[in-house]
Formats: C-alpha cells, structure tokens, sequence
C-alpha cells in the first residue's frame, strides 16, 4: 500500500547517519500535510458517511445488524473523534443489554474503556474495566481486555510521573504479558506490545529490534506506523538522541495526519523536542496541531499536557519576536544612518561626475576636431599622393609620346630632304598624302586610355555601378575606353572644364555637354552626387 514510504523509513532505521538537510526536508513535508490535514479529513468524513449511508438501507430493528453497525461506526470514529465514539460505545452497550448478551456487554464495556482511558478519564476508565469479569469470554477478549489494562496503568503514570510511577508501571506490565501470552505472536499486536513493555521494563534493545521489525513490515497502515514510529521515538529519547527521536515523530506526525488520527501524542512530543533545541518557531507550528487536534478529539489528559508547554513555547516565541524587533529597530536606524551617508556621497559623486563630464565634454570636442584635421590631412594627403601619382605617370607617358613623336619628324624630315634635293616632287606628294591624321589621333587616345586605366583598374567597373544593367557602358572588342568613359576620365584626372574637354577630344563643347547631361540623366543617382562619385574611385 506504501511500498516506496516504508523502505524509506527501513533503510532509516537501519542507517546510523541523520543529516541536517534530511530533516529539514522532513519538516517541510510534515508542514505540507498540516497544510493538506482538511483533504484528510474529508475522505476520513466522506468514508463515514458511505458507512451510515449503508446501515440506512440495512434493517437495523434487527439487533445483531444493529450492534454490527454500531460496532464499524465506532471503529471508524475511535481515534477520529472522542464524542462520536463515545456515542457509539454506548450504543453498542445498550444494544447488547436489549439482546442480553454477557459477552457482548462486556465487549461494549471494554470499548467504552478505550475511550475513556483515550480521553484521560483514568477514574471512569477502572470503574468501567472493574465492572466485568472476563474469565468466560474469549481470548481475542481477554487479550483486549489485558491490553486496555495495561495501557491503563503505563498512562496512569505517566501522567502523574510520581513515586508510584514504578507501582504503576509494574501492574502494566503484569497485564501486557497476560496479554501477550493470547496473542497470535507473528500479529502487530503481539510484536508492538511487547516492544511497550520492553520500553517500560528498560530493556531497550529488545524493544528496539520489536519495533523495528515492525517497521521493516510494507503492509503496515497509517495508525499502525504512526504508533509504531512514535513509540520508537522513546528509545531515542531516553538515549539522549533527539535528532533521531524528532525524524521518527516527524514520520508518525505525517502517518497521524494521513489516517486522520487525532487521539496522539506524536505532535505534542516533536514540539517539546524542538522546543528544548531551540526550534521555536516549527516547534510553535506543530504545538499549534497537537492542540487543535486534542481539542477535536476530545483528549483531557493531552489538554493538560499541552497546557504545561504550550505556553512556554509561545513565550518564548513572543520574547523572539520582541528580540527581533528590538534588533529590527537597531538593524533600521544602522540603515538609515548608511543611507544619508549614501546619499550624502551620492551628492558629492554626482558633484564630480557633472565635472568630468564636462571635461569629458571639452576632451570629446577637441578629440572630434582633432579627428577631423586628421581626416582632411589624409584626405589631402591621399589626394596629393593621388595627384603626384598622376603627374608621374602621365609625365612619363607624354616623355615618351613626344619621344616618338620626334622620331617621327625626324624620320620624315630626312625623307624630305632627300626627295627635294633629287627634285622628287611625286614622291614628296605621296609622303605627305600617307600622313594619317586620324590614326595618329586614335593612337594618341588608345594611349591615354591605357595609361589611364593603369592608373584606375576598376574605372569602368565603379562607373557602371551608377547606372541600371540596361544602362551600363559595353564596350566593343580591343575597345579600352569610349567617348562616355574618355569625358568622365578626364573629369576624374581634375578636367572639368568642358571646353577643355571638348579641344582635348576634338568635340564641340555643345557636344561634350549633351554627352554629360545625357550620361548623367540615365544614372541611378542626382546629377549633383554623380560627379563627385566619380571623384571617389580610387587609383590603383
């Protein structure tokens, strides 16, 4: 039914290490089913409905039905709720004195007792067990008979802790063993009860294996591993091992909870532990469900038990508080205090920040300047070297232009003067008539081109990036520049004048100036922007 949760607590009771963070996890748990204890309550109060329901439909005119109905009624509200099972144990009486039945008198009787003793009436408890004589019934009820005797007698003195304590403890264990000698010895009953008296008799060890082989038992219930976990608790506790006593109560607390049990001392023992460890605030918590639970069922003797420690727990949750608060106060004029001098140094930072940003202010204009003088350096650096690159190139260029240009005169001179002075007046004709103007002319151009895009490789590739593809220059085979290029590379060696333009390219400067606006209008970009674009490509 709980497999995973009983090998948990059988490999506890089997380890000998308790960490710290283990029980921390287990009192959040605890807190968490505190917190859902209501849910339990329902289904403890829907399953007694279903039961009432049921006897309804049953004739209960019928006494043996009805002692039957009244019997499951009272299981169900036994350790759920003093008053109802009290009601039922009486009823369960007078149904048996209508059936005049010893043996069910007597099995009434002792349910009464249960009850009574459960709710700390120890007087009416006696009076009700000294009331029957069990030597004719049988030993499942003389073994319940022994067990509410003997459980009697540990109560009684527990509850008066005085010098007859020990008388008291004896008489318990007399009836425990008259008990134990009618029980099946493999039952829970037998194993737990014996580990009891062992507790009581000081024979711990013993004690301690009985209950932890119940422990190590997976179809145990809710009730049985509550009263089993917390009556192991006493062997730690009289051992002066509170750290294990606290996570065997923590896990009867949560068994307590799931079985809506509210007839248990598991809460109430795990607060005077924490207590005494200085854990007053879960010790507050769990005080605080011993005391609603003790109040719902009815319990007096756990009412006066609680009455000794629950005030002491809330003093001193009281004097925390105040010691907090005092400390809270120290904590708020400390903090105060830091927090002028915080804002007093935040005064004065912003005082200086305001300064340095205004240097800053000053150093960032003058670096701007600087990095401005800088670019029109470089730029004019970079124009000039441009420009000097020019000049040499074309220096060398027209050098050696005007070189064979002047062979050629030179050639043609001598030519001449030998044809005149043998008066070869034919011939000179025919030297002067093969004199090929426009040849030379586009020899001159074809030059220029070539010593031009030496110079600006990509020329014509970044002058039709301004145009659509449609739009774009497509020059002819063996073709280097055409007359659109020639222009604008005369612009971009700084000849901008167009009548210049127009004697260097033997146009008319109507001419030049169609070609401009014509190539300008067809650009992707302003006339205005596209000659200082063709201004930006750079020389090689």
């Amino acid at each position: 039914m709980k497999n995973g949760f009983f090998t948990c607590m059988f490999l506890f009771f089997f380890s000998t290490v308790y960490s710290q963070k283990n029980t921390e996890e287990l009192f959040s748990q605890l807190k968490n089913t505190i917190t859902d204890s209501h849910i339990y309550d329902q289904q403890k109060l829907r399953s007694i409905d279903s039961l009432k329901t049921t006897f309804n439909k049953k004739d209960i005119t019928f006494l043996p039905v009805r002692f039957d109905c009244y019997m499951k009624l009272y299981e169900a509200y036994k350790v759920f709720n003093r008053d109802s099972a009290y009601s039922y144990a009486n009823r369960l009486q007078d149904v048996a004195y209508l059936l005049n039945d010893t043996s069910k008198i007597i099995y009434a009787k002792i349910k009464i007792g249960f009850i009574l003793l459960s709710s700390g009436l120890f007087k009416e408890t006696l009076d009700t067990l000294s009331s029957i004589s069990i030597n004719r019934e049988s030993n499942n009820v003389k073994a319940e008979y022994y067990l509410l005797l003997g459980r009697f007698y540990y109560d009684l003195g527990d509850f008066n802790n005085n010098t007859y304590t020990g008388q008291y403890t004896q008489k318990g264990n007399g009836y425990m063993d008259s008990a134990l000698s009618l029980l099946p010895p493999l039952s829970f009953e037998y194993i737990y009860f014996k580990g009891l008296k062992n507790i009581k008799s000081n024979n711990k060890r013993e004690a301690s294996k009985d209950l932890k082989k119940l422990l190590g038992n997976p179809d145990l219930s809710y009730h049985e591993l509550a009263v089993t976990a917390s009556t192991l608790s006493d062997i730690f506790i009289q051992s002066n091992n509170p750290d294990s006593a606290i996570y065997l109560l923590v896990q009867a607390a949560i068994a307590d909870i799931k079985s809506s049990t509210k007839e248990t001392a598991a809460s109430f023992n795990l607060a005077q532990l924490l207590y005494k460890k200085g854990d007053i605030k879960n010790a507050s918590i769990f005080i605080n469900k011993a005391v609603e639970d003790a109040g719902f069922y009815g319990a007096r003797q756990r009412k006066v038990q609680l009455s000794a420690i629950l005030p002491l727990i809330e003093g001193e949750k009281v004097n925390r508080v105040e010691a907090e608060k005092k400390q809270l106060i120290t904590y708020s004029i400390i903090i105060t205090f830091l927090l002028l001098v915080v804002v007093a140094l935040v005064f004065v930072v912003l005082r200086q920040v305001k300064k340095v940003k205004a240097a800053q202010e000053i150093i960032t204009t003058a670096h701007h300047k600087e990095q401005k003088i800088n670019q029109q350096l470089s730029e004019a650096n970079y124009k000039l070297s441009e420009s000097n690159k020019i000049k040499e190139e074309y220096t060398g260029y027209f050098f050696n232009m005007n070189s064979e240009f002047f062979a050629k005169i030179e050639k043609f001179k001598k030519s001449l003067e030998q044809k005149i002075i043998y008066r070869k007046m034919d011939e000179i004709i025919a030297v002067v008539n093969n004199i090929n103007l426009k040849k030379e002319k586009e020899e001159l151009l074809k030059n220029f081109d070539r010593v031009f895009l030496k110079l600006f490789p990509h020329f014509v590739e970044e002058f039709n990036a301004l145009f659509h593809k449609e739009d774009q220059v497509q020059l002819k085979d063996n073709e280097l520049l055409n007359t659109d290029l020639r222009i604008f590379a005369l612009i971009r060696m700084g000849i901008h004048d167009s009548e210049r333009i127009a004697q260097i390219l033997e146009y008319s400067v109507n001419t030049i100036n169609t070609y401009k606006t014509k190539i300008k209008n067809k650009s992707t970009v302003t006339n205005e922007e596209f000659e200082a674009l063709i201004m930006q490509i750079k020389t090689a």
